[in-house]
């Protein structure tokens, strides 16, 4: 059974076929409707023309009946023409008079029958229809029958059905053709609300969770629907505030723990155990920072108008983080653009996005190796390391949360590129990764260029 993914497909193809079962049923009735009225219009013209041969019966004085007809009917029940055909019957069935051969009757006489009688007979091979009348001439009562072969009429009506047919062929074929461009018009007019409501929906994300599917235009047959998956909404909305606030409200009270740990630890006296403790607690910072910034950016929005320059933010995180790498044996460059470059988003998300970059970077490049920032006039900034790369079936890995290829390493949270997607998708920016060709990986993020400065 063929199955169609659209409803337009669906109900066109129904009504299509809807419109040719139609079509065929009132071509049937038609035909049965023309047949009909063109025996009612035989049997009047039968009865009308036995009243009319009733006319010209005429009582002679010795009580016997003639038949005077005038040249225009004697022509027209003649033999050679044949399709008309009369007989007048007395009450005994005797034939008084008749058109045919052996003047034998018409149609067989039956005194019990009605005054106006429409029959039908064969005579020889041919079908006879026609009327027979009862009328009375003086004091006798007689049967005037008066007939028509059949096939003469049947020729004449399959004439008549064939042009009526092709020629209502013609006229129906572009009236059915415009009602169904009409329908399709229609069909698409009526679930326009279906269709304006999944461009709707295709805006519902982890940032948009208040958004619900409009109810005042939806047909009443979908409406059921449509209020079932608000209702989902709503209880997905709860779900991710509830997650988020539990998220923030952990970290936030481990903020204040940890910096009293913090001041404790720098009070220790053993220096080597003082330094193990510092290091870890930087750590649990670190993770405590970046699940707030993951909570902010859950209920983060962008605003529309907000431009930001993407060479200052590089600028300053590349400063921000030079002393850290010097620390640790490492250099930061920053190549590319010098001059402004402004692109749709936040600063300060931007700035995050770019800085977990680089300690990513910093983390697995090797020593007296350089970190590179490149920043291009097209709103793209790229992230450069000397580390092992990233194989082809981890790059999709990468991105989740505390997914983290050596689970033993220190100070690996598994957050920070799970936060560089999240900015990445709030900014509609693209990133890209991909390995170096003399050894190393390369973070890119397409941010869209801003039309003018903020």
């Amino acid at each position: 059974m063929i199955r169609f993914k659209s409803i337009i497909s669906r109900i066109v193809i129904l009504h299509v076929i809807a419109v040719a079962i139609t079509s065929i049923l009132m071509s049937v009735a038609l035909s049965w409707l023309l047949n009909m009225a063109t025996n009612n219009i035989h049997n009047e013209a039968m009865e009308e023309q036995a009243a009319s041969l009733a006319k010209h019966l005429v009582r002679q004085a010795d009580g016997s009946l003639s038949l005077e007809l005038p040249e225009n009917l004697q022509g027209l029940y003649s033999q050679p023409y044949g399709r008309y055909s009369y007989a007048v019957v007395d009450d005994q069935g005797k034939t008084l008079f008749s058109s045919l051969k052996d003047q034998a009757p018409v149609f067989p006489a039956d005194p019990r029958a009605a005054a106006v009688q429409f029959l039908e007979t064969r005579n020889g091979g041919a079908a006879i229809s026609g009327a027979s009348i009862r009328r009375a001439v003086g004091d006798r009562s007689v049967w005037v029958q008066a007939a028509e072969d059949m096939a003469n009429r049947d020729v004449l009506i399959d004439d008549i059905v064939e042009d009526f047919f092709k020629h209502v062929g013609w006229i129906t074929l572009p009236i059915l053709l415009v009602l169904l461009v009409t329908d399709i018009a229609i069909f698409r007019r009526a679930l326009l609300p279906l269709r304006q409501a999944s461009e709707i929906a295709q805006q519902i994300g982890p940032a948009r969770t208040d958004i619900r599917l409009p109810l005042d235009e939806i047909p009443s047959e979908v409406r059921p629907l449509v209020s079932a998956i608000n209702k989902a909404l709503d209880r997905l909305d709860q779900g991710f505030r509830v997650q988020r606030e539990f998220t923030a409200d952990a970290a936030h009270e481990l903020r204040t723990p940890l910096s009293i740990l913090r001041t404790r630890v720098e009070t220790l006296d053993d220096p080597r155990v003082a330094k193990a403790l510092h290091l870890d607690i930087e750590a649990m910072s670190r993770v405590v920072g970046q699940l707030l910034d993951i909570a902010e950016l859950e209920a983060f929005a962008i605003d529309p108008l907000e431009v930001a320059d993407l060479q200052g933010a590089c600028a300053e995180v590349a400063g921000f983080i030079a002393p850290l790498a010097l620390e640790q044996g490492r250099e930061i460059a920053l190549l590319g653009a010098t001059a402004p470059v402004w692109v749709k988003g936040n600063a300060e998300m931007i700035k995050r996005a770019i800085r977990n970059l680089a300690e990513n970077a910093l983390k697995h490049t090797p020593k007296d190796t350089v970190v590179e920032f490149v920043v291009e006039e097209n709103g793209t900034v790229t992230v450069l390391d000397r580390g092992p790369g990233i194989s082809s079936e981890e790059r999709e890995l990468i991105f989740q949360r505390f997914w983290r290829r050596d689970r033993n390493q220190q100070g690996s949270t598994g957050l920070g590129l799970s936060i560089v997607q999240r900015i990445a998708e709030l900014h509609g920016a693209a990133i890209a990764v991909q390995n170096r060709g003399l050894g190393g990986a390369q973070f890119s993020l397409r941010f869209v260029v801003a039309d003018k400065m903020a």
